[in-house]
């Protein structure tokens, strides 16, 4: 029972790990689209593609006898609104684990779209599809949260059903190990979306942003990125903003009632008559934390959510890029964030998806603190010293993000390129 703030901030200090047991979670959405007519696959489709990876060792998860998604050990695939499916990774010891999972994943998953007819875009945002084109799932929770989530921002069904990201969830040794990451990761969130953009392309034209996806979000209920995240936020302090945040919907046994009327205080002190007054369980505290769209949150982890999904190529190299800062080197990247004007930080995130490298930030652009940010991490992953097979450290994995800086040409520039040259479809489609 989750009835005080005492009960929520003992939630996050048992996420504490020792140094030495700290994991990497890497979740990645991707579009999936009929290469008959490209258009996105309805549910009928994503029946028949979960039917067939069940051959892979894919358990089914069912939800009032309807899939919605799959099991594999650590592993998930999960359905989103529009369709999106989502691998959700086992937690992972370093990246080359972890980048090994993904390519395990891809592998599969062409079996099985090729004999499909199913092509997949590995875009932060669907280049194609308008809004009123895309197929829904019966999933219950996306029904309560079409209805109410555009209340709350008014791109928020774009986010539903138009956007990929790319996260990675990371750990912590003490709550002050937490406070230093978490000031970390949302001060470089202008950065990481200028970096990784990847969503330049909108309805087949060219948008004038290099992420749309991110200003979708930055436009999206319960989204964005607090002032209060900039502050030394401890464990209290996180508790206290989550109890204060309103509720999206409680689950009932097999039903979602909406939350709309509440915050999470209401719940706690027993005054929802339509859950007949219970209190918050475990779970329900579990549900209300992953509820919470922000650029990052905090669970019994770091979820970190700026990133545009990326393709195949650059997968791994979103995760490196922080698990070197994080991991590896979270001292130096500290001392280079800890002095940044909050405010500044805001409007570089509120330019940074127009603007992308060219946004400015304490004087200087986001290319030049891309560059500093890249060697960071590249100290740390050589000093993590974590090998491969053939004696190559996890600094193998940002060579992608080296070439972004060297040609200040992001995958978002690269879509614009390739697809400008002949508006030709199958250019956006992985290959």
């Amino acid at each position: 029972m989750i009835n005080s703030k005492e009960k929520i901030i003992e939630h996050f200090k048992s996420g504490i790990k020792k140094t030495n047991r700290f994991k990497i979670g890497i979740e990645h959405e991707k579009f999936l689209f009929n290469s008959k007519d490209n258009k996105r696959i309805d549910y009928l489709k994503v029946k028949e593609m979960f039917t067939a990876l069940l051959e892979f060792g894919w358990n089914p998860i069912l939800e009032k006898n309807n899939i919605i998604g799959l099991n594999k050990g650590g592993k998930n695939i999960t359905l989103e609104p529009g369709n999106q499916i989502e691998l959700s990774g086992d937690k992972l010891n370093h990246i080359h684990e972890a980048c090994a999972e993904s390519q395990d994943y891809l592998f599969e998953l062409r079996q099985v779209t090729q004999k499909l007819g199913i092509n997949i875009v590995s875009a932060g945002f669907d280049p194609i599809s308008k809004l009123d084109e895309i197929p829904n799932n019966p999933k219950k929770r996306y029904e309560l949260m079409t209805k109410e989530m555009p209340l709350g921002g008014e791109l928020s069904l774009d986010m539903m059903y138009r956007t990929c990201g790319t996260q990675l969830n990371v750990d912590y040794n003490s709550e002050e190990d937490f406070i230093k990451k978490f000031k970390v990761v949302n001060s470089i969130v202008p950065i990481s979306i200028a970096l990784f953009a990847n969503s330049s392309i909108v309805e087949k034209k060219k948008s004038k942003y290099l992420s749309y996806r991110s200003k979708v979000w930055q436009n999206t209920s319960r989204g964005g990125l607090p002032k209060l995240f900039f502050e030394n936020l401890d464990f209290e302090k996180y508790a206290e903003f989550v109890i204060n945040f309103p509720i999206l919907f409680i689950q009932n046994q097999e039903n979602y009632i909406s939350g709309k009327k509440y915050i999470f205080k209401d719940f706690m002190e027993g005054k929802i008559s339509e859950v007949k007054n219970r209190y918050p369980t475990e779970d329900d505290l579990t549900m209300h934390l992953s509820t919470i769209f922000t650029e990052n949150r905090l669970k019994k982890y770091i979820e970190l959510r700026s990133m545009d999904t990326c393709g195949w190529d650059c997968l791994c190299s979103g995760p490196a890029f922080y698990i070197g800062m994080l991991y590896g080197n979270l001292d130096e990247v500290y001392d280079v964030i800890s002095n940044w004007d909050k405010n500044k930080i805001i409007n570089a995130y509120l330019e940074a998806p127009l603007k992308g490298f060219n946004t400015q930030l304490m004087g200087k652009d986001l290319l030049y603190w891309a560059n500093i940010l890249l060697q960071i991490s590249n100290k740390g992953l050589e000093k993590r010293d974590i090998l491969n097979k053939n004696g190559k450290n996890e600094s193998v994995f940002l060579t992608h993000l080296k070439k972004i800086i060297e040609d200040k040409t992001t995958n978002a520039d690269h879509m614009i390129s390739k697809f400008s040259n002949s508006e030709d479809l199958s250019e956006l489609y992985d290959k």
